[in-house]
């Protein structure tokens, strides 16, 4: 049996802010858009989110209300451009988690927050 990463979904609190920044500060493209369900095209996966209560609708789970601050997980996005990505979301106000930096295996990586705290690395490529 084979799998394949298809799409990443996260519950987010206010599609509007989400939209702004994976559509506009991110510039990934808006690949449909579905009442309160959208997807963006990132390159090998879709990325999609929708609201709390339309996740709870769809998917019967018990999804909090509320923005939830323990991380478990981690969107990475790389690029060859960190410090100008990482510039460009903190004058847009973005919360920067750590600065960018080079890893001892000789990648850069940075953190960011999106609007539901989801922690988000911008980093270069690996090797």
């Amino acid at each position: 049996m084979k799998l394949s990463m298809g799409y990443v979904i996260l519950y987010v609190q206010d599609l509007e802010k989400t939209k702004y920044f994976y559509g506009e500060l991110l510039g990934f493209s808006l690949r449909g858009e579905y009442g309160t369900y959208i997807e963006y095209d990132t390159g090998s996966t879709i990325l999609s989110m929708n609201t709390r209560e339309g996740g709870r609708e769809v998917t019967n789970l018990p999804i909090p209300d509320d923005s939830r601050k323990e991380q478990t997980f981690e969107l990475g996005f790389v690029t060859q451009e960190v410090e100008k990505v990482v510039e460009k979301l903190r004058i847009a106000g973005v919360p920067v988690l750590m600065e960018p930096r080079e890893k001892p295996w000789g990648q850069k990586v940075a953190y960011v927050e999106d609007p539901d705290g989801h922690y988000i690395e911008i980093c270069s490529p690996m090797g």
